[in-house]
């Protein structure tokens, strides 16, 4: 099941048919436990949707929730990360926080740093090395539970976090800085391990980087991610956690205004975000 966030309301796609409803709350609506099953029971008060996702305005699939972040969960995170910081003598953390018990969770952005399908991602007017990280996220209920995925485009200021380790939140929180969507993807069961990420960066017209990874490369797992995540924070609406990318550009590349950036993930769809 798939839930979008449209100027129609609620466009929500089960079982090869369409449904619409407007919706008054969507924290109330996207804050439930058995999210799969409360909108199967909802979808009797739907309307038959007239169309395709297509015609309709897509908008990022969230409320108020918070977006938080975990770093280094991949061995390409960790030796890029590494690589970065070796000038400013950060070289050796990112090797203890991919080995460590706790993981590395910071905050990434509030709703309004957060664009959707078709949105403008920003690269910062201080730094000179930006790339975007395809990451799965978890749409997560206020009592902790997993309740849905969608695809997260962390964008990321590698100058910055490279200069020295405590800049992070500045490499990784501003204007712009993240994306979410097409839509929530609400499934009866977790997610398969053996989903695929892949990003596409198109400049001019033409590819200029590809690459793909499974999810089953991360070294943790996403329940012990938000048991983390949740121990000495409340999320009254529910939070949306992305888990790390493995894959990252190479060191050489930088992103472009204008770019074109395609982040893909199996069953939930394509996010398309352009750099400005």
């Amino acid at each position: 099941m798939k839930i979008y966030k449209t100027s129609h309301g609620a466009v929500i796609e089960h079982n090869e048919k369409m449904y619409v409803k407007k919706i008054g709350d969507w924290d109330v609506f996207l804050n439930r436990e058995h999210l799969f099953q409360a909108l199967e029971s909802d979808l009797g008060s739907f309307d038959d949707f007239k169309g395709t996702i297509g015609d309709a305005d897509i908008e990022k699939p969230m409320g108020n929730q918070e977006v938080w972040a975990s770093g280094v969960t991949y061995m390409r995170s960790k030796t890029a990360r590494m690589e970065e910081s070796k000038k400013a003598g950060g070289g050796t953390f990112y090797d203890r926080v991919y080995d460590a018990d706790r993981p590395e969770l910071f905050f990434k952005a509030t709703p309004q740093r957060t664009v959707g399908q078709g949105g403008t991602v920003r690269i910062r007017k201080d730094s000179g090395w930006d790339v975007p990280e395809p990451e799965l996220t978890l749409l997560i209920s206020s009592k902790g539970s997993i309740e849905g995925y969608t695809i997260g485009n962390d964008m990321s200021s590698r100058s910055i976090e490279g200069e020295n380790p405590l800049y992070l939140p500045q490499a990784k929180t501003y204007d712009g800085c993240a994306a979410l969507g097409p839509c929530i993807y609400v499934p009866g069961e977790p997610i398969s391990p053996d989903t695929t990420i892949e990003l596409e960066i198109i400049r001019g017209g033409d590819q200029v980087f590809n690459d793909k990874i499974q999810i089953n490369q991360m070294k943790r797992k996403h329940t012990d991610l938000v048991a983390y995540l949740f121990r000495e924070c409340h999320f009254p609406n529910g939070c949306f956690l992305m888990t790390g990318t493995g894959i990252i550009p190479p060191d050489e590349f930088t992103l472009k205004p204008g770019d074109e950036i395609r982040i893909s993930i199996d069953h939930i769809g394509t996010l398309v975000n352009f750099v400005g």
